[in-house]
């Protein structure tokens, strides 16, 4: 007994040190995510982005000269007077810094207004409407890392190029995100003459059937459909198209809703008889291998998942891990938890070397959107399991 605790106490005093972290003074964060939502999978790839990076970052002393950050989420179940309530929840709690909103955009929308008057910092890494941050505040409150709409659209027009389709057509949701889609489309039809739009159908969130309006879009000339959808509208489309004759079914081009949840695995017999691809901006098979080694670390020990390739919505983890750097930066440059002064200096970081890319500087007074054009690529579900793989991996990848 006595050796068993020598052994005991020369282990404990070998573990490395860690600085001392009062979780009492904990600088806090929000996520406002569509935990509830059946077979949803994004909020809890954002959440584990935010935990991985707060991990990471407690780990090297916190911010504010030893001052931990701690995650507080909240469900909104997509419906967005839940998503008010929680803003207001969140501004509620001292030393609340920011909130990062989900995927839903008319849920983000929808908070714009308030979270300004209140003047919560609004952190967006996957809500792709254009009107989240170009929403006419001045000083603006929200910051994007991830797609938005008007890179999306020319995106999955190009793709339709790459494949020698001429002539496409829209099929939109009935919402401030298919509207958000619809204006990036006609700003891409002023500067290019192709392809052409053939037709334009709108459906609403639930529908039970999509073949009605897929087949008029078809029969319109359409050689592919450029397909504003999540998940569960995907499935049901996925399904009907699979079940036409093989001279009927048209590519499917989609924007990456259709990614927030368990799509791929819902559809897994109909995937081989449609040719789907998908808009994204970030994949961890282009991601630098040292980075990825020491994120699936902390995600092993903290979730269990050692294999990004097991990580559901993984676009949702990269960008959210990069944005909580990104805001833990801005805290040590504000030197302060006032959210005036941190969103200041958000607009002024330079030279962060992230998991997404390397950013000179991510944002600035003119620009907070992170992402550029040159991030975003196409991509597909792997048959054999239903990971997502770029089409066009970066050179050296496997």
């Amino acid at each position: 007994m006595k050796i068993y605790r020598l052994l005991l106490l020369f282990s404990l005093t070998c573990l490395p040190v860690q600085p001392a972290i009062a979780q009492s003074d904990a600088v806090l964060i929000g996520f406002d995510g569509a935990f509830g939502l059946a077979n949803a999978t994004s909020a809890t790839a954002i959440e584990r982005g935010i935990l991985i990076a707060i991990d990471e970052i407690n780990r090297s002393g916190g911010v504010l000269d030893g001052r931990p950050l701690k995650l507080v989420s909240r469900d909104n179940r997509s419906v967005t007077a839940r998503g008010i309530r929680n803003l207001k929840n969140f501004n509620e709690m001292p030393d609340m810094v920011a909130m990062f909103v989900g995927r839903f955009s008319p849920v983000a929308l929808e908070s714009i207004g308030l979270a300004h008057k209140m003047k919560m910092i609004l952190l967006d890494p996957w809500a792709a409407a254009d009107a989240i941050i170009d929403n006419g505040f001045h000083p603006n409150y929200a910051f994007r890392l991830s797609l938005k709409d008007s890179l999306a659209m020319p995106a999955m027009f190009q793709h339709a190029l790459d494949k020698d389709i001429r002539r496409i057509a829209l099929l939109l949701p009935n919402t401030s995100w298919g509207r958000s889609n619809l204006n990036a489309a006609d700003r891409y039809q002023l500067g290019s003459r192709l392809p052409q739009i053939a037709g334009m159908e709108w459906y609403q969130w639930g529908d039970k059937t999509l073949l009605q309006q897929y087949q008029r879009l078809r029969k319109a000339g359409a050689g592919a459909i450029i397909f504003v959808s999540n998940d569960s509208e995907a499935v049901t489309l996925a399904r009907e198209v699979a079940s036409l004759p093989s001279d009927q079914r048209i590519p499917i081009i989609s924007h990456w809703g259709v990614t927030g949840g368990i799509f791929a695995s819902l559809v897994q017999d109909e995937l081989d008889k449609i040719d789907f691809s998908v808009v994204q901006t970030f994949s961890f098979f282009n991601a630098d291998p040292k980075k990825v080694a020491r994120v699936m670390a902390v995600s092993s020990r903290l979730f269990g998942i050692a294999n990004f390739e097991a990580l559901e919505s993984p676009v949702g983890t990269g960008h959210a891990y990069d944005l909580t750097h990104l805001l833990a930066r801005a805290i040590n440059r504000a030197g302060t938890t006032d959210r005036a002064e941190i969103r200041d200096a958000l607009e002024e970081l330079r030279d962060y070397d992230g998991l997404v890319r390397y950013f000179p500087q991510p944002f600035s007074a003119d620009n907070h959107d992170a992402l550029d054009a040159s991030d975003v690529f196409m991509a597909r579900y792997r048959l054999s399991d239903g990971v997502l793989i770029p089409i066009k991996r970066n050179p050296g990848q496997n």
